[in-house]
């Protein structure tokens, strides 16, 4: 279930203490490492990064109404969560980033671009913010284009 929490501050405020000391190291480190253009706020019941309609006013084609997500930060039932959706549908981008990550010994436990984790010293957030600092939004706008209009010619088919 989802967070009804209507700011990132009562999101974490929600949190038991570990929690919320975990994802707001996560967050500090997402935030320093943000490129220019992105906007941090509550998407999906969750701490969202992404690109704001006054940047990419279609949005997200799953719901218009959503800005473009990048990141996001949740809290789940047995784990925490950082969707990365900088590195998903990106082959290149995917490996770069499961290679840096093994190259810190830290376990790996990621699906499409939902990496699970259930303490801070799971993750190694260096990583994490160099990968959140290469994908400037034009980068990721490009991408996702490009994706929809593959995602267009496949239903020509």
């Amino acid at each position: 279930m989802a967070n009804q929490a209507a700011t990132v501050a009562e999101y974490l405020a929600s949190l038991p203490e570990d929690r919320r000391m975990a994802l707001e190291a996560v967050r500090k480190t997402i935030l320093e490492n943000l490129p220019k253009g992105y906007e941090e706020g509550m998407q999906y019941g969750m701490i969202g990064y992404y690109v704001p309609h006054s940047v990419y006013p279609p949005g997200y084609h799953c719901d218009p109404k959503q800005p473009l997500p990048f990141v996001a930060l949740a809290s789940r039932k047995g784990y925490m969560t950082l969707s990365f959706m900088g590195v998903y549908g990106d082959p290149e981008g995917e490996k770069w980033f499961r290679d840096e990550w093994a190259k810190t010994g830290k376990r790996l436990d990621m699906g499409k671009a939902c990496i699970r984790f259930k303490k801070l010293d799971d993750i190694p957030l260096e990583v994490v913010g160099k990968a959140v600092k290469r994908i400037p939004v034009s980068k990721l706008v490009e991408r996702y284009e490009a994706a929809l209009a593959a995602r267009k010619q496949r239903a020509k088919r």
